[in-house]
């Protein structure tokens, strides 16, 4: 399929160029942006229905604003591929996610333009009040505008923001991108109270702005006008709940429609003295048939045809951990009524989507609240039920302080479903799973456990259903597994004891989690080099199996730990235990291969671990030093 003419957007080489255009121009201008929105994404893959979206919204905000003197804060930032055409990267948005190329997400290293970075949800708001306050102290910036879409303004952080900016009363700009979407569907008293708005009539104080748009809205809603009204004020006189937090609210808006986005946005800006919230109403996937009709809006993909919508994903011969994980969830889950399991906004991503299937009534999607999901499973696990919360690694961060004192002090048997472990390929480092091995596993009380491959996690998902004793995770990469045969039923592992893969009398790999196939390659090339190697595989970070470490040390010149995280995981945890122990002073040498201590870009998950130096040739190169030999040279058999 060709690409199609761009003539509008070809005038464009920067935010300063809207500012000459003509409504229609820029309505122009809109379309254009949309189809080289198409057009990268099916080349690269990335989050098209989220950018589809805010094309108008995004040319109106840079036809109005000055970027990057005003400070544009874009919530997650999934939404940013309009941005990113009109501020000066067009030309490389072929390169979009890949190595070396732009970033799926806004970050400040890549462009000016790129006010605040963002990966994760619900930090704009916080983000856009700190540039109006640094203004209003006498730094070099204007105004402060952040877009938030109605599932991140759900989240806790976003509400905190807004109260304090209304405490606050400076000026600065809450666009509310209201498409009854976040990832999954929104939920909770939020979603229905902006789904009320939709049928609402606009108030706000500045009402000379805002009544005009009520004859615009489609009959059904204008009919329901009445009856929202009540909904949204909630008692006579009352205004919205942006108004309650010292807001300024307009709206709803039509967030496609050109000469709304411009009056409205114009007006705001000429007008506003404190915050304003301005309410547009948008659709996912806007203007391409494919993403407006998939359930998903088309939200994250691989490379597609044009044409047809048809996703080139490539074939694997193993299905992927995600997957084993649901299903194995819903084999116990079917033999045991007191499982239930919680997501925060991500049932398909975490593979609980097949649990909500077939036991509706035992799967919580939370929305994005992350420390309310682990709260809740914790009251659940108190009150006797046996919850599994599944969480993006990275996304666990956010509730690090509900694990450790309303989980881990309370020893509830939480359990804590652990996805894209490790580096994750496309999305960078804002999706990398680097650090939960650390922190869980310096928390008392609790189990860690990594998957080395499917089949273990099979038997780590049915070993964690049956563990009451205290908390207990496990942890698992994105993407697909080994191959591994899979057991019928996932078998019960003792806890804390690992497994002897391969025997051999020279040198140990002890690995955790997914390195493990990795470390038998290494094995392979080093015993054609001459070296008997041990592989073993750790399976638990925490308790760890002493027994086998020190029988590791003790009967081989070298070990070597390997694992898909941060320092100060694993490796540090054997390091520790063989200083209190001792076994530091007796000969054999100890290396530890970690992810390095820095953030890697994105690009794919192989060329991210061979940039962390956790291949298998890095592996059997490490393991070479420690015995002495130089890289690249055969040693002779012991």
């Amino acid at each position: 399929m060709d690409k199609p003419l761009t003539p509008t957007l070809d005038r464009v080489a920067g935010p300063a160029d809207l500012k000459g255009l003509s409504q229609g121009e820029l309505t122009q201008l809109a379309k254009d942006v949309r189809h080289e929105v198409i057009s990268s994404v099916s080349q690269t893959g990335g989050h098209l229905g989220s950018s589809l979206g805010v094309v108008e919204l995004t040319v109106a905000l840079h036809a109005v604003f000055n970027t990057p003197f005003d400070k544009l804060v874009w919530d997650v930032s999934h939404q940013c591929y309009p941005h990113k055409i009109l501020t000066g990267r067009r030309d490389r948005m072929h390169t979009l996610r890949q190595g070396g190329g732009l970033a799926g997400f806004c970050k400040r290293t890549e462009s000016e333009h790129d006010a605040f970075g963002a990966g994760h949800s619900s930090t704009s708001i916080s983000a856009a009040l700190g540039f109006a306050m640094g203004r209003d102290m006498g730094q070099p910036t204007g105004d402060a505008i952040a877009v938030i879409g109605d599932g991140s303004i759900s989240a806790g952080m976003a509400y905190e923001a807004l109260n304090h900016a209304g405490h606050l009363g400076k000026r600065m700009f809450v666009i509310l991108n209201d498409n009854e979407m976040s990832i999954a569907p929104p939920v909770g008293a939020m979603s229905k109270y902006l789904s009320g708005l939709y049928a609402g009539t606009p108030l706000g104080k500045l009402k000379d702005m805002a009544e005009d748009f009520e004859s615009a809205l489609p009959g059904p809603i204008r009919e329901g006008a009445r009856r929202a009204r009540q909904l949204v004020t909630g008692f006579p006189g009352g205004g919205t709940l942006f108004e309650e937090l010292g807001f300024d609210y307009i709206g709803p808006i039509d967030g496609h429609d050109m000469g709304q986005l411009l009056t409205v946005l114009r007006a705001a800006r000429a007008r506003a003295s404190g915050p304003v919230l301005i309410h547009v109403c948008t659709v996912k996937g806007k203007g391409y048939k494919p993403a407006e009709t998939a359930a998903d809006k088309y939200h994250g993909v691989s490379k597609f045809d044009v044409s047809s919508g048809a996703q080139k994903k490539s074939k694997g011969n193993a299905p992927s951990y995600t997957s084993v994980f649901g299903k194995t969830l819903v084999e116990e889950a079917a033999r045991d009524s007191r499982i239930v399991a919680i997501t925060a906004a991500m049932p398909s991503g975490t593979g609980l989507d097949m649990m909500q299937d077939r036991f509706p009534r035992r799967v919580f999607d939370v929305g994005i609240a992350e420390q309310h999901a682990v709260t809740f499973a914790g009251g659940m696990a108190a009150a006797g039920l046996r919850p599994f919360c599944a969480i993006y690694s990275t996304f666990l961060q956010r509730g690090y302080d509900q694990i450790v004192h309303d989980v881990a002090l309370q020893g509830l048997p939480v359990r804590f479903a652990i996805d894209r472990a490790g580096l994750v390929g496309a999305d960078g480092s804002t999706h990398a799973g680097a650090f939960d091995v650390a922190f869980l596993s310096n928390l008392p009380g609790m189990v860690v456990m990594a998957a080395g491959d499917e089949a273990e996690l099979k038997d780590m998902v049915a070993t964690a259903a049956a563990f009451d004793e205290g908390p207990i995770a496990f942890r698992y990469p994105r993407g697909e597994g080994v191959g591994a045969e899979l057991p019928e039923r996932g078998r019960l592992l003792e806890i804390g004891k690992g497994r002897v893969i391969r025997e051999g009398s020279q040198l140990a790999l002890l690995t955790l989690g997914p390195a493990l196939g990795d470390a038998l390659k290494a094995a392979e090339e080093l015993e054609a080099r001459g070296i008997s190697v041990t592989v073993a595989d750790a399976r638990f970070a925490k308790p760890m199996d002493t027994d086998l470490i020190g029988q590791l040390v003790d009967n081989h010149a070298a070990v070597v730990t390997v694992e898909h995280g941060a320092e100060g995981g694993f490796g540090a945890l054997v390091l520790h235990w063989l200083a209190r122990t001792g076994r530091l002073d007796r000969g054999c040498a100890i290396r530890t291969m970690t992810l390095p201590d820095t953030f890697i870009e994105q690009a794919s998950p192989a060329e991210m671990y061979a940039e962390a130096k956790l291949t298998a040739r890095d592996i059997a190169d490490t393991a070479l030093t420690a015995l002495g030999v130089a890289p690249g040279h055969f040693a002779k058999p012991a």
